[in-house]
C-alpha cells in the first residue's frame, strides 16, 4: 500500500466494522513520527498503536498485535493542533471584513451590531462550521471563546455544535458585550457544568471567559476576584480576552496582588504589556494565548505578537485563530506568521535599533506552541498535545510525498512551512477518524451550505440595534 492509499476507503471500512469495540486497535506503520514529546523526539519509519481512545505505544517498531493496520509509509504523523482561542459563533460571517481598520471597527460592526441579533440556531451554525473547519485543517482541540451567550439556549446551542462535530472542545462561556441579554452569566456556569461537563474524562471541557478590563463592555465582564472565586468553586479555568496595553498591565498587577494569577488563568493577546506585568505573569505560571494574525492584521496595541516577552519570563505560549470575520481559519497560518514576524524582528534588531537582539525561534518552537503548549494553555497538557503513550489519540496523518512536500528532508520544517489542509490525509480525535482520505467525515455538505447561507442572510438582514449601546456600558 503506497502513501496515496494510506487512508483508503477499505481501511475505513475495517474501522467501521470494529467501531463498537471500545478497545479497537489501529496500527500506523512506517511513518515519520513527530511526537512533540521531549523524550521521544522524531522517529523515522516508526509505528504508532491506538487502542480505543488512547495512544498505546509509539516507537521504531515493529509493534505487533491484532489491529487494523494502516500503512503510513510516506507520511508524517503529528499531534493534532490546539487552538487556544476562537470566537466560533461568528463563522458564518467569515471574511466579511478582511481589511478591517482596527479593533474599534470590529467591535462596532460585529459585537455591537451582528451579534445582537443572533438566535441560538445561529450560534449552533457558526460554532459547528468553525469546528468542522478546524478538523479539516488539523485542529483537534478548539477553545471556543463563546462571548455571545445571550440566553441559556445560546450556550446550549454552542455546546451542542461542539458535541455534534466530535472535536475536543473547550467551551469558554461569557455574556455578550452589547445589546439585550438575560444576565444569566456567570451564574449559568453551574448549570452548564452539571448538565454537560460532569465527567473529567470526556471530549468537552468548560472554562469561564472574561475580558481584562471594563474599557470595552463594562465591569460585569471584567476579570476580578469574584470571577476568580466562582471559577475556583466550579473547578474550572479562566480565559481572559483583550489583554493589551497599560490598562491591562495595571489589571495584571492588581490580579497578582490579589493572588488570582496562576496556571489556571490564560491571558489572550498579551500585547503591549509592561515588563512588570510580564514578570508577574511569569512568576505565577500564568499561561498566554497568542493570536499572531489578529495582533498584526487588526492592529492590537503594538501589533507585534508578544512571543519574545513571553519567552523572556519562561512562558511558552499557545496559539489561536481569534476572529474569522477578518482572519485565516488554520493553524499553519498562525505558525508561519509568528515564525516570520519574530525572526524578522530578531534580525532587524541588529541594524540601527536600540533593541537587544533576541534568539530566533525555530520551526520546532512554533510547532510546540501549536500542539503541546496549546494543550497546556487549555488545561489539557496531560490529555493531548503530543504523541505520548497514555495520552488521547488526537493525531494527524500528513502526506509527505505530495507535490508541495516532497522530498521529505526535515519533517518539522515540512509540517510548519510546507504543509496545509490539502496534505492532511486523516485526522483522529479521541481515537475516532474525523477526516479520512482527505475528506471530513459525516458531513452533508450541501445541507451545511444551505444552513450556513440561511443563517448568514438572517443575521445580515435583521436590523440590529444602533451601536450607541457602546455608550451605555453594562
Amino acid at each position: 500500500m503506497n502513501a496515496h492509499d494510506t487512508t483508503s476507503a477499505a481501511v475505513l471500512g475495517q474501522l467501521g466494522r470494529r467501531s463498537a469495540d471500545a478497545r479497537r486497535r489501529i496500527l500506523f506503520t512506517g511513518a515519520t513520527i513527530v511526537t512533540m514529546d521531549p523524550d521521544l523526539g522524531v522517529i523515522d519509519r516508526g509505528d504508532l498503536l491506538v487502542e480505543g481512545d488512547t495512544i498505546a505505544a509509539v516507537g521504531p517498531g515493529p509493534i505487533t498485535g491484532d489491529a487494523v493496520v494502516v500503512d503510513a509509509t510516506g507520511t508524517i504523523l503529528t499531534p493534532g493542533f490546539v487552538d487556544t482561542h476562537r470566537h466560533a459563533w461568528e463563522t458564518q460571517l467569515r471574511r466579511i471584513m478582511p481589511d478591517v481598520d482596527d479593533l474599534g471597527a470590529y467591535v462596532t460592526t460585529t459585537l455591537a451590531g451582528h451579534a445582537t441579533v443572533y438566535r441560538p440556531h445561529d450560534m449552533y451554525v457558526g460554532t459547528r462550521l468553525a469546528a468542522l473547519t478546524a478538523i479539516d485543517s488539523g485542529i483537534t482541540t478548539m477553545l471556543d471563546f463563546s462571548h455571545n451567550s445571550r440566553t441559556r439556549e445560546h450556550s446550549d446551542a454552542a455546546i451542542q455544535a461542539l458535541l455534534d462535530t466530535g472535536i475536543r472542545g473547550v467551551h469558554a462561556s461569557m455574556g455578550p458585550h452589547f445589546g439585550t441579554w438575560d444576565r444569566q452569566w456567570p451564574a449559568d456556569l453551574t448549570r452548564l457544568k452539571e448538565q454537560y461537563f460532569s465527567s473529567d474524562d470526556q471530549l468537552l471541557t468548560l472554562r469561564m471567559a472574561t475580558l481584562a478590563t471594563a474599557e470595552i463592555a463594562g465591569p460585569v465582564l471584567a476579570y476580578g476576584p469574584e470571577h476568580a472565586r466562582a471559577a475556583r468553586e466550579l473547578g474550572i479555568g479562566v480565559s481572559v480576552d483583550a489583554v493589551f496595553g497599560k490598562a491591562s498591565s495595571d489589571a495584571v498587577l492588581g490580579w497578582a496582588a490579589a493572588g488570582i494569577l496562576g496556571p489556571d488563568l490564560t491571558l489572550i493577546h498579551a500585547t503591549g504589556l509592561t515588563p512588570e506585568a510580564w514578570q508577574a505573569m511569569g512568576e505565577s505560571g500564568t499561561t498566554v494565548a497568542l493570536a499572531p494574525t489578529s495582533d498584526a492584521q487588526i492592529g492590537l496595541e503594538t501589533a507585534i505578537p508578544a512571543v519574545d516577552e513571553a519567552l523572556a519570563v519562561g512562558i511558552r505560549p499557545g496559539l489561536s485563530i481569534d476572529v474569522e470575520v477578518a482572519l485565516a481559519s488554520d493553524m499553519f497560518t498562525q505558525m508561519r506568521t509568528l515564525h516570520a514576524i519574530q525572526r524578522m524582528r530578531a534580525v532587524n534588531a541588529v541594524y540601527a535599533t536600540d533593541r537587544s537582539p533576541s534568539r530566533r525561534i525555530t520551526t520546532r518552537d512554533v510547532l510546540d506552541f501549536a500542539t503541546l503548549q496549546g494543550a497546556r494553555t487549555n488545561g489539557l497538557a496531560g490529555v493531548t498535545g503530543s504523541l505520548t503513550p497514555g495520552k488521547k489519540a488526537d493525531l494527524l496523518v500528513i502526506r509527505a510525498e505530495d507535490l508541495n512536500n516532497m522530498p521529505l528532508n526535515d519533517p518539522i520544517g515540512t509540517v510548519v512551512l510546507g504543509s496545509d489542509a490539502r496534505n492532511i490525509s486523516a485526522v483522529l480525535v479521541d481515537g475516532v477518524p474525523r477526516k479520512w482520505n482527505g475528506q471530513v467525515l459525516d458531513v452533508d455538505l450541501p445541507a451545511l451550505r444551505d444552513q450556513v447561507r440561511a443563517s448568514r442572510e438572517y443575521v445580515l438582514n435583521t436590523l440590529a440595534p444602533r451601536p450607541d449601546v457602546i455608550a451605555r456600558r453594562s
